[in-house]
């Protein structure tokens, strides 16, 4: 409408995988100028490519926030898993020395205070952080099933225990995810990541019923980082491990690739389930 304010340029701080482009498409479609700083050794030159961008190390904070300023962004979106780096490796430049004194002890914390205490920051520094869901709101993973598979009696009750054990590592801002199988926990994530976990888990598995991989949103998690991602490769990888199904949390997950989950899960005999992690009870059964 007339005397509308334009939309705000968009900066995308890019990690790896496909949501970076994805979230710079779906700017770029509702009209917004889009500009991703891709971080070496994480964002992959592919992804990057379609769209105006430019490169920096993780500790470079200086560099990053300069191209930020020159392409005009206010508004900031985080997305695409980075492996945390120990701090020797890190070698932050002087401005990243600056900001890594602001975050103070929460650099040496949990995923999510160290994620929540860089999200402080850049707002200080002028930025606006959105989440990746706000922009990519069609990759949000919705309530109930995703695909032909359904989980059975005893996949719920391996979804409910799940939940409590995935609620108890969140609180302690240690993984968003584990695997249980006939109601036995076999591995829980930490800083290896989902696809490492369910490597160990393929050599854990019990005869019997597969088991569950449960991803949910830690308790009190700042939802502008780090939101639990699947996509194909995770229903490979499941399979590959030996399980039966994945419940996610509905609304908090993001879907790198909906279409080709749902067939890859499909195919492969898996259910998907997007899951309200407070209507499960430890039976399984919705309250």
């Amino acid at each position: 409408m007339p005397g509308a304010e334009p939309p705000r340029a968009l900066g995308i701080l890019a990690g790896g995988g496909p949501l970076p482009g994805r979230v710079a498409a779906a700017a770029a479609a509702a009209g917004r100028g889009v500009f991703l700083v891709g971080l070496e050794g994480y964002a992959e030159p592919a992804v990057l490519a379609p769209f105006r961008h430019a490169w920096a190390r993780l500790g470079a904070a200086g560099r990053i926030l300069a191209l930020l300023r020159e392409a005009s962004c206010t508004d900031l979106v985080l997305v695409g898993p980075v492996r945390r780096p120990s701090f020797l490796h890190l070698r932050p430049d002087a401005e990243g020395a600056r900001l890594l004194a602001r975050i103070g002890r929460a650099a040496f914390a949990g995923d999510d205070g160290l994620l929540a205490a860089i999200v402080r920051v850049l707002a200080e520094e002028g930025f606006r952080v959105l989440g990746a869901h706000e922009v990519l709101t069609e990759a949000v993973a919705p309530a109930g099933l995703l695909g032909r598979h359904a989980p059975d009696a005893e996949a719920r009750g391996d979804i409910a225990r799940g939940i409590a054990v995935v609620r108890a590592l969140g609180a302690v801002d240690v993984g968003q995810g584990c695997v249980v199988q006939q109601g036995i926990v076999l591995c829980v994530e930490a800083i290896e990541g989902t696809d490492a976990m369910l490597a160990r888990a393929a050599g854990l598995a019990r005869p019997g019923p597969g088991g569950v991989l449960v991803k949910l949103v830690k308790p009190g998690q700042d939802r502008r980082a780090d939101l639990p991602t699947i996509g194909p490769a995770t229903v490979r990888a499941a399979r590959a491990a030996g399980l039966r199904g994945i419940a996610v949390e509905a609304g908090g997950t993001l879907l790198t690739d909906r279409a080709g989950l749902v067939d890859a899960a499909d195919a492969a005999g898996l259910f998907v389930l997007g899951i309200d992690p407070g209507r499960l009870s430890e039976t399984g059964e919705t309250s």
